[in-house]
This record gives structure tokens, sequence and C-alpha cells, in this order.
């Protein structure tokens, strides 16, 4: 048997459009990651970009299981001392609904430079308005 690998200009990208409103977290971000990484595909390589892109809408209706929505805390460092900041999950879901599903996405793709060429195809909008109807993306139903 070969196995063939495919080359940079044979991968064909899809667009992939999601709607968040309900659904948990982890698990929509776990299923975001398989298809941003390619892992859904038959031809499937580690090393490439094999990937579609998914444009994810109602960002801000996203929810979480059990008492994680007063738990949970997003932290950042400024790198000075007591720089840290600690911002919890209600705050950010007004705020920045946006960045809860990237940063959630972001944590299950590789720690590389492949791993932030693969989280450029990841479009997080808050409303159910996108700007990218003219690539036609196809709706996607995710399993909760």
């Amino acid at each position: 048997m070969k196995t063939d690998t495919p080359k940079a200009g044979q991968i064909r990208h899809d667009w992939y459009l999601v709607d968040a409103e309900d659904l948990v977290l982890g698990r929509l971000a776990t299923q975001i990651a398989t298809i941003l990484r390619g892992k859904n595909k038959p031809y499937f390589t580690p090393h490439l970009d094999t990937g579609d892109y998914v444009v994810v809408i109602n960002a801000e209706k996203v929810r979480l299981t059990g008492n994680k929505e007063l738990q949970k805390t997003y932290q950042r460092y400024s790198g000075y001392p007591s720089g840290r900041r600690e911002i919890p999950f209600k705050r950010m879901l007004q705020e920045k609904p946006e960045e809860v599903i990237t940063h959630a996405v972001r944590g299950m793709l590789p720690k590389n430079s492949l791993g932030r060429q693969i989280i450029t195809k990841l479009k997080v909008y808050a409303g159910n308005k996108h700007p990218h109807t003219a690539q036609n993306p196809k709706p996607l139903a995710l399993v909760n």
C-alpha cells in the first residue's frame, strides 16, 4: 500500500456556519477544533493545514454546565509585579463573547506555528450577522 500525502495546492478548504445558541462551550470547541484541524477528512495530515473555515454566530448565547458560569475565570498577565488580572466568565461573555469561543478553541489546537495558522480560519461573531455570505458557508449542525 502506498500512502498519498496531499500537496498544499490539492487541499480544498470549505466554509461552515455554526450557530452557537444554547450549545455547551467545551463540546462546541472540540467539534470546531476538529473541523479547523481537518481531522474529519480522509486525507488528514498532521503537519499540513487540511482543515476548513468555520464561522460561528450567536457567540453571546453559548452556555456552560453546572456552576462553571459562576466559577470560571480568564487570567492574563502583563509581565509586571502584581500584573495578573482575572476576569469572570459572565463579564467576559458580556464584553467580549467572541474571545470566549476563540480562547476555548485555541487551547485545543497545536501550540506551534501550525496552530497559529489554523486559528486564523476561525471567525466568531456575537450576533447572528456575519460578513462571509459571499463564501456560501454550509450550515453545520453540531451535536450537543
